[in-house]
């Protein structure tokens, strides 16, 4: 035998074998036309679902999967890519990294798991569809780590179980064709791109990661909250400040107070491999910390939310895209310092030089993982075990004003003993002010009642906890708790569980610091908001229960929806729905449409329709709290579905996208208008009511200015948009506005687009003034997205409220009332309004006035300076609109 021929076949062999996943896979090019990076070139989201779809076929480290269909019906795909060997236990890793994160077990069974595990990394690409780095760095990874063969690829493979998941197919294909319409790919632009890169939310599509109204949020929440609870995040997004190429972790402070301290000490171990990974590439322009103006404070984004579910979240904003870009001249970034290590000097930069810079992080972060593997996954245990017991035991959690107690303490015991006055250091007794105060001990149970104003809402708001992978419990039977008894079916939401963190934030205020760029200096802007606690917003009864207590209860599955709570309908002549409830105006529109007759009490605003078998068959699963009634009140009025104008503009508004989101959730028909529609005239032909959200009025100043589309339409846009192009004007615009309420028509203002009471010249002036009549510094008042608590004016626009609301405020319009014929409908009653976030001089909103209504001739407006349909989020405000859509 010759052993020198069979052994070189065997090498041949082996080489063979190692290098067949590389034979196998078809790199890019081959697929798309063009490598990814090329300047000039995006891809489909058809294409990009193609080719994840031939690498798994072509490779044993990819499994393709769907996590759901998206807002406009595509399906959202997510690859799971690890090494064929840990292909086949997929259940068994998935099943560890759901008992690492929920941390209901002892120590050594987490080290055991934590060794037996693998780390689980999730990628994604894509959320922001115009930020086209992020997508197409999604195809290049996938393609590199099915087809590399060396060591770090494989130690990758080995220990990790990457998730790559796709966060917008609708936006991409939006984007794309919009792209490479043009022939000549010199005149690619993304520019005036027509619609909404998410259907409803566009940009707010990072903003959705609490609520999950969007279908594209619940897919993936499912599968970070649900499903995988990945140790490790990363959200790609574009673009860089100004002089760098990519600001990434560690972030700058305020970083929120509820999170573990070993989730800080992970984003800065994570970050230090990012930048170390890129200065060893010689990849200058990594900058972090105060090099950007991203914080980790808000929950919401979905790199955020995953902070307050233990995960170490990453987020970079890199530069560049398919044209090629000038990196400016910024003298400041030049020089090394903390922030930015190693700057970058301008250049021409090319699309495929930040697709080489974000697989170098992605490699960072996955060979982080693959390192580290032991330590992220026994970590993530960790946290969750600290929350577990933080809930178990009466636990102080710090935040400015609880330190302010503290402070306050002291500084009245230095008034009465000067000897405390020369003391250096505060003495440690002082301490008990905070910590032996039982009213500043955090809680450890939310109980929510199954008898309330509007369960269906706190259901609505229950089932956002349950998705973002909350644990919630049921009573089983009525239970008393402190001398107060809850009937059966009311919910329990307790903080002894591994996302305590995100628990407190949703029922608990955010406490931001007073941050100034220096002593006396202006505000520094919080990143999104400052203030959010979503059971404020949605006026969610509840207690706050400080002590341990035994109760009935059952654990609700988690991550399942919870149904409305059916009730038994009576069997009087007529139905009464409550107008305290949202849910009644959508089943008031189901009933409208079905052909039933449905009044409206003038007094409190209650909806009454006939108990027939039609209404019978539409109301009997609503869940709403339905009375019986003899008669219909004296007054009532039968109602009429109106013709609803709602504007937009060419681009696409996103609080006009979110109004449509509302619109379709409660039934209402509506039609979508633009500037040129309004200068057209005869709007009262169109419509009964308008809506005007925010951004869709310009200022009003000597010199009105306006952030729109150019004058100039451009010579390319399309003839089927054309229609589309145009901005509302003081000239043309404001006069047919007002000639449409005159004429009988209703416009209802929301948000900044309140400046239409000025345009008109009704009697309201700025509060926020000083005593010259200045507006005031930022210096002197300053008040972020916040919630604050209004007094409420009974009126038919309040119907279902009561004397007090809370509602979302950012530094919004705030007036005082000179023309009495004005009715003021919610106003700040006090100098001390803030419920959650932060409001620097509040004082100066005491006795400001934020909604009112004006009748004008035959018609009227009202206004709303606070967005009272934020996000989809705001749903304790949502009457307020609604009221005033009916005839």
């Amino acid at each position: 035998m010759n052993y020198l021929k069979v052994f070189s076949s065997l090498v041949i062999y082996c080489v063979l074998l190692s290098t067949q996943s590389f034979a196998q896979v078809t790199p890019p090019k081959a697929h798309f036309g063009f490598n990814i990076g090329d300047d000039y070139h995006l891809a489909t989201f058809g294409q990009t679902e193609a080719y994840f779809k031939k690498l798994a076929e072509e490779s044993d480290r990819i499994r393709y999967t769907v996590i759901g269909k998206t807002e406009e019906g595509r399906d959202q795909p997510m690859l799971i890519v690890t090494s064929a060997t840990n292909q086949k236990n997929l259940e068994r890793y998935k099943s560890i990294a759901q008992q690492l994160a929920r941390a209901e077990l002892s120590e050594t069974e987490a080290k055991q798991l934590a060794k037996e595990g693998k780390s689980v990394i999730w990628i994604d690409g894509g959320l922001h569809s115009t930020e086209t780095v992020g997508m197409h760095q999604l195809i290049e990874i996938a393609y590199l780590l099915a087809s590399r063969n060396d060591d770090e690829t494989q130690a990758i493979l080995d220990n990790c179980i990457v998730l790559l998941t796709h966060a917008n197919p609708d936006g991409q294909d939006l984007i794309t064709n919009w792209y490479m319409r043009e022939a000549t790919p010199e005149k690619r632009s993304l520019s005036y791109v027509p619609f909404l890169y998410q259907k409803y939310a566009g940009h707010d599509n990072n903003r959705d990661f609490f609520m999950l109204n969007l279908k594209e949020s619940q897919n993936m929440a499912r599968q970070l909250f649900i499903e995988w609870n990945p140790q490790v995040m990363y959200n790609h997004h574009q673009t860089a400040p100004a002089g760098a190429v990519v600001a990434g972790a560690p972030y700058r402070d305020p970083f929120n107070y509820v999170f573990d301290p070993l989730l800080m000490s992970g984003i800065e171990s994570l970050g230090a491999a990012m930048s170390s990974r890129l200065y060893a590439e010689n990849k200058p322009g990594y900058t972090q910390r105060g090099g950007s103006v991203f914080s980790t404070w808000y929950n919401g984004g979905l790199r955020t939310t995953t902070y307050f579910h233990n995960t170490i979240g990453l987020l970079t904003e890199i530069i560049g895209g398919p044209n090629p870009f000038e990196i400016p001249l910024v003298t400041s970034r030049l020089l090394p310092s903390s922030d930015t290590h190693n700057p970058v000097i301008p250049q021409t930069w090319h699309f495929k030089q930040s697709i080489d810079y974000s697989t170098s992080l992605n490699y960072a972060v996955m060979g982080y993982g693959a390192k580290y593997k032991n330590e992220l996954l026994f970590n993530i245990y960790r946290m969750g075990k600290n929350s577990i017991e933080k809930g178990q035991k009466d636990t102080w959690s710090l935040s400015p004003s609880k330190i302010a107690v503290i402070d306050s303490a002291f500084n009245k015991a230095k008034r009465e003993n000067k000897e405390l006055a020369n003391q250096r250091y505060m003495p440690r007794e002082f301490m008990d002010s905070l910590f032996k105060n039982p009213t500043y001990r955090d809680p450890r149970a939310f109980i929510i009642p199954a008898e309330q104003a509007d369960l269906n809402t706190a259901i609505k708001f229950l089932n956002a906890l349950s998705a973002n992978g909350v644990k919630i419990h049921q009573a089983t039977q009525p239970f008393s708790v402190n001398g107060k008894t809850y009937p059966a079916k009311s919910f329990v939401v307790k903080t002894d569980q591994a996302f305590r963190p995100h628990v407190l934030d949703m029922f608990e205020p955010q406490d931001h610091p007073n941050d100034f760029e220096y002593p006396g200096g202006p505000p520094i802007a919080p990143y999104d908001a400052a203030g959010w606690t979503l059971a404020y917003l949605m006026h969610v009864d509840f207690d706050r229960i400080m002590d341990d207590f035994t109760a009935p209860l059952e654990a609700l599955p988690y991550g399942e929806p919870i149904p409305p709570i059916a009730k038994p309908l009576p069997n009087g002549k007529f139905l009464q729905l409550s107008a305290k409830e949202n849910d009644s105006f959508a089943y008031a529109n189901l009933l409208l449409k079905n052909k039933q007759k449905v009044y409206r009490d003038q007094t409190q605003g209650d909806f009454f329709v006939l108990n027939n078998k039609e209404s019978r068959s539409i109301l009997e699963t609503a869940g709403l709290t339905i009375l019986e009634a003899a008669q219909i009140p004296n007054g009532a009025d039968a109602i009429q579905s109106l013709r609803i104008g709602l504007w937009d503009t060419y681009g696409g508004s996103m609080p006009s996208g979110w109004m449509r989101f509302l619109f379709e959730k409660f039934h209402y028909d509506y039609e979508v208008f633009y500037a040129p529609d309004i200068d057209k005239g005869d709007l009262n032909k169109r419509f009964d009511v308008i809506v005007l959200v925010g951004g869709s009025i310009p200022s009003l100043s000597s010199n009105p200015t306006f952030r729109g589309v150019p004058n100039e339409m451009p010579e390319s846009l399309p003839e089927n948009y054309k229609s589309m192009w145009g901005r509302t004007t003081v000239e043309k615009s404001i006069p047919q506005l007002e000639k449409f309420v005159r004429e009988g028509g209703h416009i209802v203002t929301i948000g900044n687009s309140a400046s239409l009471a000025e345009h008109f010249k009704l009697g309201v002036e700025n509060a926020l003034v000083d005593d010259s009549g200045n507006p005031l510094r930022r210096e002197v008042y300053y008040t972020p997205g916040s919630v604050l608590t209004v007094d409420v004016a009974p009126h038919a626009s309040t119907y279902g409220y009561g004397q007090q609301m809370d509602l979302y405020f950012s530094n919004d319009q705030v007036y005082r009332i000179k023309d009495t014929s004005i009715k003021p409908l919610l106003w700040f009653a006090s100098d001390k309004v803030l419920k959650s976030g932060w409001s620097w001089g509040e004082k100066y909103l005491k006795d400001g006035v934020v909604a009112f209504e004006k009748e004008m001739d035959k018609g009227k407006l009202t206004v709303f300076t606070p967005n009272i349909t934020f996000r989809s989020q705001t749903h304790g405000t949502f009457k307020l609109l609604l009221n005033n859509l009916y005839r």
